[in-house]
């Protein structure tokens, strides 16, 4: 299995943009799959420095409905004639900032529903692939606590009015090759803790969304993360909205068991 990571908020190649946004490119059981796209079309000139050919992608994969993950679709719709989009079924309600700033995904894209599959809380893609909501299962974090999860502010409109995101729109992917099973999540809104207890992966893949918490104010919150983490066998890959200096934090905690992956950097399981 490899993954390589086309669009994040660090690089590890000089020619290799960066942006705030996730885009994964995974080969694994056969199948050529692209996880989330960025904010533009970053991820696919990023892809083209590295000699990956999009066009020959099988499927694709929607964390979950905001721009910075689902803002370069349209790109990979006019590279790619024949990968489906594969999407949870509220990927494309309102999602805000706050209550000006919107940060959803291109109504227009809804155009192209012969491409686009909506998911409930569960689907086999593939043999060895399948997609989880976890909308089912109990958080023990509590989503308004601003410490717990960096202070989202993220809301939905709903009938004309705003309301506290649920994330129900998250959807992680389930890889099983040979004995190793990996998880890719874009932004773990619903709980890194939480997700990793419902899953215990070998390896994965994704972002913590710490990167509004302070290492001095929540200290206490970052280190009872990272104690939580390493009580699983769990290898950490990490990236964009972990933050880096809270990566830095909790690496001094998790030491061998957490990896920080910028753009261009492939990891081979």
């Amino acid at each position: 299995m490899k993954i390589t990571v086309l669009v994040e908020n660090t690089t590890t190649h000089d020619n290799i943009e960066t942006e705030h946004g996730l885009s994964l490119y995974i080969e694994a059981n056969d199948q050529k799959i692209l996880f989330d796209a960025g904010q533009s079309s970053m991820f696919a000139r990023n892809a083209q420095k590295l000699d990956i050919d999009l066009s020959q992608v099988d499927m694709c994969v929607l964390s979950h409905g905001h721009y910075d993950h689902g803002g370069g679709l349209r790109t990979f719709l006019e590279i790619n004639d024949k990968a489906k989009i594969y999407m949870n079924e509220y990927a494309f309600d309102a999602h805000y900032n706050g209550t000006e700033k919107y940060i959803g995904l291109d109504k227009e894209l809804l155009n192209r529903v012969e491409r686009i599959v909506m998911v409930g809380d569960k689907l086999e893609l593939e043999e060895g692939l399948k997609l989880y909501s976890c909308n089912d299962k109990t958080r023990k974090n509590n989503l308004r606590n601003p410490s717990l999860l960096g202070g989202l502010g993220l809301t939905v409109l709903e009938n004309g009015e705003f309301k506290d995101e649920d994330f129900r729109h998250e959807q992680y992917l389930l890889i099983e090759e040979g004995n190793k099973k990996v998880l890719i999540s874009g932004c773990s809104h619903k709980g890194i803790v939480d997700i990793v207890n419902w899953f215990n992966p070998d390896v994965l893949v994704g972002g913590f969304h710490f990167m509004k918490l302070s290492s001095d104010k929540d200290k206490d919150v970052l280190m009872d993360a990272g104690s939580k983490l390493m009580e699983h066998k769990t290898m950490y890959y990490t990236c964009h909205c972990t933050g880096c200096e809270q990566y830095e934090f909790l690496k001094d905690i998790m030491n061998e068991q957490l990896e920080y992956v910028g753009a261009g950097k492939t990891i081979e399981i």
